[in-house]
């Protein structure tokens, strides 16, 4: 996907993001990192959500070299972090639904890359896990585990599930067991049907009835409330829907990514980076996310080899990816950690407002992969 006009700052950034990356790990090392509030990233639990992000940014700056000085030490780092990960396999209150950000990132990055046996049996019982979660009559994978006085978790699925089902396909792949690729399947045609509004608009969270599968209600979760239009969250729609095509090669699937994405750009605009939730009332547009425009612009790089329309999905992902790179980013400053500025977490909770974020960070660098014409690990 590269070209002669965007090779030099795109090796440019790509090079600014490895250098700090590799600084990074001399510090972080295998811990957890999650925000950067103070220009230094923090450290959180391994059963964390986010916990798969640092191994995959790791192994995606390793994969570029293998021959780099440094890469013993990343790939070593990645391999202790996966060890760490595999505890967590191991208790039934740690796992959730986010086993494909965190899998597909560590051990089934390890095994595409260095054949880790290892690495292929975590990632197949986090595929097996994962499919236990799916919930028969409702047709979807259940998203927490702790209880809510908002709502009835056992009853909850959100947008975000679209990113893990490629942990499903790939074992699919691996078993030649077609159960995986079908919950995979019913779950996204679930979310489609459910989360997915007519103007392309998406829902974070909905509730199921727990015994039956109705859907009841649509919760504002991260966005602003029910009704809106959370930045992110329309990242995840464009970007799982579009891999899920491109497992799967139905239609369907395609034509919803497509519709996520016209309206992410669409209510984009032609700014970088969006307000934390498209549709939030002026006196809450303050926050930024520029994971959404992360997030949004590696999916617009798998739409762009996958649609008709690829070539407005290629100029829209690499018109994000060079803004990000020339108006976010710290460069090589030792003050700040992160790559990418001004990030939000939560907004309605006031957790990690306009900070960089570890997701952010490695979307980015995902981004740039594809931009140079190579894969992401998703």
């Amino acid at each position: 996907m590269n070209t002669s006009t965007s090779a030099t700052w795109l090796e440019e950034a790509w090079q600014q993001g490895v250098h700090k990356t590799i600084r990074n790990a001399k510090r972080i090392q295998d811990t957890f990192p999650h925000i950067s509030p103070q220009g230094v990233y923090d450290k959180n639990a391994p059963e964390w959500w986010t916990a798969g992000f640092w191994p995959g940014l790791l192994w995606l700056v390793y994969r570029d070299d293998p021959q780099h000085e440094a890469a013993a030490d990343l790939r070593q780092i990645a391999a202790s972090c996966e060890r760490q990960l595999e505890g967590c396999l191991r208790d039934p209150d740690l796992v959730d639904h986010d086993l494909g950000f965190i899998w597909l990132l560590s051990g089934v990055a390890s095994y595409r890359q260095m054949g880790s046996e290892d690495g292929r049996r975590r990632g197949m019982l986090a595929a097996n896990l994962l499919a236990a979660r799916f919930h028969v009559r409702g047709e979807f994978i259940r998203a927490w585990n702790f209880g809510s006085s908002m709502m009835d978790t056992r009853g909850v699925a959100i947008i975000d599930s679209m990113m893990n089902l490629p942990l499903l396909y790939w074992a699919s792949e691996q078993s030649g067991d077609p159960r995986f690729r079908w919950l995979a399947e019913a779950h996204a045609d679930t979310v489609a049907r459910e989360f997915v509004r007519a103007d392309g608009s998406i829902c974070h969270v909905v509730e199921f009835d727990p015994h039956t599968g109705q859907k009841l209600r649509e919760h504002g979760g991260q966005g602003h409330a029910p009704g809106s239009a959370w930045a992110r969250g329309t990242a995840w729609a464009l970007h799982g829907f579009a891999l899920s095509f491109r497992y799967t090669g139905e239609a369907r699937y395609l034509e919803t990514a497509e519709r996520a994405a016209d309206f992410f750009l669409a209510m984009l605009g032609e700014d970088i980076v969006p307000v934390w939730d498209f549709r939030a009332p002026a006196e809450h547009q303050a926050a930024w996310d520029s994971s959404a425009a992360t997030i949004a612009a590696s999916g617009l790089f798998e739409l762009a080899k996958l649609s008709p329309r690829g070539q407005i999905y290629a100029a829209a992902g690499e018109r994000i990816v060079r803004g990000l790179y020339e108006r976010y980013s710290p460069a090589e400053s030792v003050a700040e950690e992160g790559l990418i500025m001004q990030g939000t977490v939560h907004y309605p909770e006031g957790r990690g407002i306009n900070v960089p974020i570890i997701y952010g960070d490695y979307f980015y660098m995902e981004a740039l992969v594809k931009l140079r014409g190579n894969e992401g690990l998703f």
